[in-house]
């Protein structure tokens, strides 16, 4: 039974979206008749959370978060790779990138949010060159196939069900990445990065000596370099690039993860060590967990929590401030950990309230309430999560 209730059933909070605020440049207005309407999605009261999983053979399974019922949306290809806007998810592999629409998403709208939910659906089928890189935001979702080609994904036309593309562009060969703006994107290229328009046509260079690694926060998007990050910060007049340098000798990150929309991002570094960005304040914080870690993301909450995990599969809850650990788990991942294929797709998912942890060895999804000691709320069977998903949020 479905225990959602729908927007019009909640005058108090129906009241409180009479009072809508204007919508930021890189959050696009819901299509449809009225505000907040889109066209097929029913309005909730409250997100519709799941784990969205898809196994080494590419069954993709839905995972209700609220009632804890589990349903099997399709096939894809077999991935080696997934990404997620919270909406979307991009399954790379390759030569092609499969795309599902997990038909749950939230809406940021300033000083609000809203929540959708619509009919999920295996969207189909994006061809390209070599091995896909794939970077998604609520801004969009670039690719960069390592044989020489880069593409921008239309996601207004996603939305409608529809594969489309804004642009797509000969780069060299190699990794690389599309890492979409509010307009346009940043494509890297020989000489770093270019900003180009939505149809391709380049705008400027951008000085960023080995690009890897990217994220989206509430103050800009972010683009890791050898020697710190780009912030490229999107306002009426246009997106200007700030430089943010690591301290003297500082060993990098390559890539970054946090709670959606952030302003702090946590990224591994040499040693046992991680940073901490500070998008807002423009500052590196470096922490020694004093063991080795697989993964490392910023909760970014009241009380600074950073949630790692180390290499033997236990889950870490830090303080981002002291760099004291603060909580530990027993080991929940050590047969997926052990085993480099199946490591690749092991993820720490957070929201505000938990964090979500696959085991496809082991057959698990774990939730952790990070904030109560590390404890496993609910702990999922699962047929081989290979690649994990939180959407709707």
């Amino acid at each position: 039974m479905n225990r959602r209730v729908p927007i019009a059933l909640v005058p108090l909070l129906a009241l409180t979206l009479a009072g809508c605020q204007s919508t930021p440049a890189s959050a696009p207005e819901p299509s449809g008749d009225g505000h907040g309407a889109i066209a097929g999605a029913t309005e909730l009261a409250e997100p519709a959370l799941h784990l969205t999983s898809v196994t080494p053979a590419g069954e993709v399974h839905h995972l209700d978060l609220l009632d804890e019922t589990n349903e099997t949306l399709g096939e894809i290809a077999p991935p080696t790779s997934l990404e997620t806007d919270g909406r979307f998810l991009y399954a790379g592999r390759d030569g092609g990138v499969g795309i599902v629409d997990s038909g749950v998403w939230t809406w940021n709208h300033v000083d609000h949010f809203h929540y959708y939910e619509a009919p999920a659906a295996v969207l189909g089928d994006l061809a390209g060159d070599g091995d896909p890189t794939v970077v998604a935001s609520d801004l969009g979702a670039g690719v960069y196939f390592d044989g020489g080609e880069s593409v921008l994904l239309d996601l207004d036309a996603l939305k409608k069900g529809r594969i489309e593309e804004r642009f797509r562009l000969d780069v060299p060969a190699g990794a690389g990445m599309v890492v979409p703006l509010p307009t346009g994107a940043l494509v890297t290229d020989a000489d770093g990065l270019r900003h180009v328009d939505a149809t391709g046509a380049e705008v400027e260079t951008v000085s960023c000596d080995d690009p890897a690694g990217s994220i989206a926060t509430n103050v800009g998007v972010v683009v890791g370099c050898a020697d710190g990050a780009v912030l490229a910060v999107t306002e009426a007049d246009g997106t200007t690039f700030e430089r943010i340098p690591y301290p003297a000798g500082a060993d990098r990150a390559v890539s970054f993860a946090a709670r959606e929309s952030r302003p702090t991002v946590a990224g591994l570094s040499g040693g046992n060590g991680f940073w901490l960005l500070d998008t807002r304040e423009r500052t590196w914080t470096r922490i020694d967990a004093g063991e080795p870690l697989a993964r490392v993301a910023a909760v970014d909450d009241a009380d600074q929590h950073v949630v790692a995990l180390t290499e033997k599969g236990e889950v870490l809850v830090i303080d981002g401030e002291s760099g004291k650990t603060l909580a530990r788990t027993k080991p929940l991942v050590a047969a997926s950990l052990a085993d480099p294929v199946l490591a690749a797709g092991v993820t720490l998912q957070i929201d505000a309230n938990r964090t979500y942890l696959n085991g496809p060895a082991e057959n698990l999804m774990f939730e952790i309430d990070h904030a109560d000691s590390a404890r496993i709320a609910r702990t999922f069977e699962a047929d081989a999560p290979a690649f994990v998903a939180e959407t709707g949020r």
